[in-house]
């Protein structure tokens, strides 16, 4: 049964808060009425929901009825949704492998209900770990196996290598109790992208335990105030990254069980820090023995039939977002993870890939607003994620959730109530493309700062972004982590400190430290950093598959190179963490857009005011600058906070941090005030005036 398709009255429409997004963007009052049409779908949406199925608050939480479920008397029970079926049997070890002992009874919509009664002692007729299986008789009359789309807990078998649906239902002492509460909102995001099975510095697959216990105490240690769990959903094949989802209800048992990953996140959150999970509702893995491909044995059911349903660069399947029990799907889903794991928000994947129709394959996005408003837009997944949204932030406040959208949609990051889409944050993903490409392809001298200035700044007004100078992507075999551009020819011979410091190990530290500030303190109003990336990880990413023998060498993380106290990892670990502190003091991710003072192409030097704090850049190679004079707003005398030729971040520690600096009241550079600085070549600087330096220091 189709959710949307009732043509909307846009006369009728009013969005309450639209005079918000056209102050921010009076652009997009030339696009009034489609945007009123957008809002008009989400509300009639929302509105059948309220009024024909029990309400947001029972809909989202549908989980709790669906899937396999144990009763209050000790039986069982069953509800799944098949409406290719021509009848649905349920079977496993718990009753021998038996294919046609207990039938489903239809109930009507495509829905397909089973209730068991309990065993004479009164115990459940499926123990918990029971393997348990559908077995679907098709529209064609053929009969097939199914694993549950809402089983909580996945395990492959050997064997066959197929995952199995495990009916998890562990004993009440075995059941993992949440011990801390959520953390408060913070005033900056500075999140750290982590993915449990490489997080070991062994060769094999580790675990939720070690996470919790080896990894999240250096997270906490570097200052990042936030987790983003990558590969969680259960994923049949381990080096698609967790990106072609098998099970939308499993943590991957891969890693250990359902109750050690409650224990990662109930520990994340004593240490103050928040747990994002990397979501993936834009598409699905084409598995069907494994996954919800072909569930009810036709090539709809979950998705959309035909070529619409399927998605040709990455050969998996594209949900009907116009389909009720998608919907009913997707939010308990999202529900599921928030209510039963106590995560605090999402990172959604694929977002650009959802809401066109083009999926934005070859398709290269100009600014143009005719892009948006289109077409091409695909309005049932638009809908479907400001409903998701809006139900997040109704259920628990305090969510972030954050796009991963390359097309710079306008409002994706406004609330829906403006007209917005409602995410909190979007990725900003051309940053790091751009220092990739000045890496790889220019010389130090022929960079251009203009152009680097303004990818770093070129953000949509009002709507936040998390910036960032590499991410996954950028560590995956095929590219180069900045510190392998940087530095690959030296970095096993010459990155130990009784070796001589060469001019590639000199260059590599000093820039990967530039890089990431000026990212952090330019790019965004959230920070993001993959895990050993904040250490110039020596290695880059690559999951075991045939085409490397199955190995899992480059499949982990050497924190043993970064322990070494002979090595100069150490240099680059010491300045990130000095980076996130400073940030956590100063706060410059919330505070409003940079300044820009100067971006000087002969000299190589940026400088800009933001969060009352002067960063300032010499990227020259060479070059340094006595008596660089530089403008500034706020008068007074200004001190060296963050200096990243220090000797306890491996620089030639050329400044002197007790000297003070002392503003002059004549304008330059369009401020009111100016000074005078030395700026060594390739070092970055953080001055702060006596005031609020003090102030810090009284808190």
């Amino acid at each position: 049964m189709a959710v949307q398709g009732m043509l909307i009255d846009t006369e009728k429409v009013k969005i309450p808060s639209s005079e918000k997004l056209y102050e921010l963007d009076p652009y997009l009052k030339d696009h009034d009425k489609e945007l009123r049409r957008r809002y008009g779908c989400f509300e009639q949406l929302l509105d059948k929901i309220e009024k024909d199925h029990g309400g947001l608050d029972a809909f989202s939480q549908s989980y709790r009825e669906w899937g396999l479920k144990r009763t209050p008397d000790g039986g069982i029970k069953c509800k799944e949704w098949l409406p290719g079926a021509r009848a649905v049997y349920l079977k496993g070890d718990f009753n021998g492998w038996k294919a046609d002992e207990y039938a489903f009874n239809s109930a009507g919509y495509g829905c397909w209900e089973i209730k068991l009664p309990p065993k004479k002692d009164g115990t459940s007729p499926i123990p918990h770990k029971s393997i348990v299986k559908l077995s679907v008789v098709a529209s064609d009359g053929s009969t097939v196996e199914r694993i549950l789309p809402r089983c909580f807990y996945t395990y492959q078998d050997m064997d066959t290598f197929l995952f199995q649906s495990l009916f998890w239902d562990p004993p009440a002492e075995e059941k993992y109790q949440f011990r801390h509460p959520r953390p408060e909102s913070f005033r900056s995001l500075r999140i750290y992208e982590a993915h449990v099975g490489i997080a070991s510095w062994e060769g094999k697959v580790s675990s939720y335990d070690h996470f919790t216990d080896h990894v999240l105490p250096r997270i906490k240690k570097q200052g990042y105030n936030a987790v983003q769990l990558m590969a969680i959903m259960e994923h049949a094949y381990y080096a698609s990254f967790g990106y072609q989802v098998t099970s939308f209800f499993a943590p991957s048992s891969r890693y250990g069980t359902p109750e050690e990953l409650k224990r990662l996140i109930d520990t994340a959150h004593s240490l103050g820090m928040k747990v994002l999970l990397d979501i993936v509702h834009s598409h699905a893995a084409k598995n069907v023995l494994d996954g919800l491909n072909q569930f009810d044995g036709t090539d709809a059911c979950f998705f959309h039939s035909g070529s619409r349903g399927q998605h040709s660069l990455w050969d998996s399947r594209l949900f009907d977002y116009n389909s009720w029990e998608v919907l009913r799907f997707l939010l308990s889903n999202l529900r599921y993870w928030l209510d039963e794991y106590m995560f605090d928000g999402f990172r959604f994947d694929g977002v650009t890939s959802m809401i066109y129709h083009h999926h934005g394959i070859g398709t290269g996005f100009s600014g143009g607003y005719h892009e948006y408003f289109g077409l091409s837009v695909d309005t049932e997944a638009l809908t479907y994620l400001a409903l998701a949204n809006h139900m997040i932030h109704k259920v628990l406040p305090t969510a972030i959730t954050i796009a991963e959208d390359v097309s710079g949609m306008p409002a994706l990051c406004l609330p829906v109530e403006t007209g917005g889409v409602g995410f909190d944050y979007r990725l900003g993903m051309a940053i790091p493309d751009k220092w990739i490409k000045l890496l790889k392809e220019y010389k130090d001298e022929d960079w251009n700062i203009g152009d680097l200035v303004w990818t770093l700044i070129n953000r949509r007004h009002g709507e936040k972004t998390v910036c960032y100078a590499e991410s996954h992507d950028q560590a995956l075999v095929g590219d180069k982590t900045l510190a392998f551009w940087l530095m690959d020819k030296e970095m096993y011979t010459n990155m130990s400190v009784l070796s001589h410091l060469t001019p590639v190990i000199d260059r590599g530290l000093a820039l990967h430290k530039m890089i990431r500030l000026l990212t952090q303190s330019l790019g965004g109003e959230a920070w993001l950093n993959f895990i050993g990336n904040e250490f110039g990880h020596p290695e880059w990413l690559d999951f075991p598959r045939p085409g490397n023998n199955d190995s899992y060498h480059y499949a982990r993380r050497q924190w043993n190179v970064l322990d070494d106290d002979m090595l100069r990892y150490k240099y680059l670990n010491k300045f990130d963490a000095a980076m996130n502190h400073l940030e956590e003091q100063y706060g410059w991710l919330s505070s409003a857009q940079a300044y820009i003072t100067s971006k000087r192409e002969d000299d190589k030097v940026i400088a800009f005011e933001r969060g009352k704090l002067l960063f300032v850049f010499n990227f020259h190679a060479s070059k340094s600058f006595v008596d660089y004079r530089l403008g500034v707003d706020l008068p007074g005398k200004y001190k060296i906070i963050l200096d990243s030729d220090a000797e306890e971040f491996g620089g030639h520690k050329r400044l002197d941090h007790g000297t003070d600096f002392f503003t002059k009241p004549e304008p330059w550079a369009e401020r009111s005030n100016h000074m005078h600085v030395y700026i060594p070549s390739r070092v970055a600087l953080i001055f702060a005036r006596q005031e609020e330096i003090d102030a810090v220091d009284s808190k």
